[in-house]
Formats: C-alpha cells, structure tokens, sequence
C-alpha cells in the first residue's frame, strides 16, 4: 500500500507543478524581435518556433517515459521468469 501512496503522492506534486504557471522568456532577445517583427508582418514564423521549443521540450519525456516502460516490461518478465 506504501508503494501506491508514493505513486499518488508523486503524481499529485507532478500535476500541481504542472498546473502553476511561471511567466518566462524561453527565446533570447533576437530570436524574440525576429519572431515578433515577423508576426507583425504577417509571416509564420513565431509559430513555428514556438513549436520547435515544444518539441524540444517534449522529447527528453518521451525518451525517459520509454525507457521507463521498457524497464518496467522487462523487469516484470523477469519477476514471472523466478
């Protein structure tokens, strides 16, 4: 039952962190004007870097998340094997 309550608790810190916003600059300062003038102009190009940073975000969770599944599948085999 311990091993449940840690799970709870860990998640419940995770989706509270998640939940409060920090206002940030994840652009330097060029980047930011560039992007800026150019989605004063009309053009796209903010947008796309904001996706980039997104994605470049995201995928350190993909690869720990799938690491962490492969471990988990595999010790488990291993459980059923003993």
């Amino acid at each position: 039952m311990k091993k449940i309550q840690r799970v709870l608790l860990i998640l419940s810190l995770a989706l509270t962190f998640n939940c409060i916003s920090i206002d940030t600059q994840a652009q330097c300062p060029m980047c930011k004007m560039s992007a800026e003038n150019n989605m004063k102009d009309g053009g796209t190009a903010g947008k796309g870097l904001n996706k980039g940073i997104f994605m470049m975000l995201g995928m350190p969770y993909v690869l720990v998340g799938t690491i962490g599944v492969l471990w988990y599948r595999n010790r488990k085999n291993e459980d059923e094997d003993e």
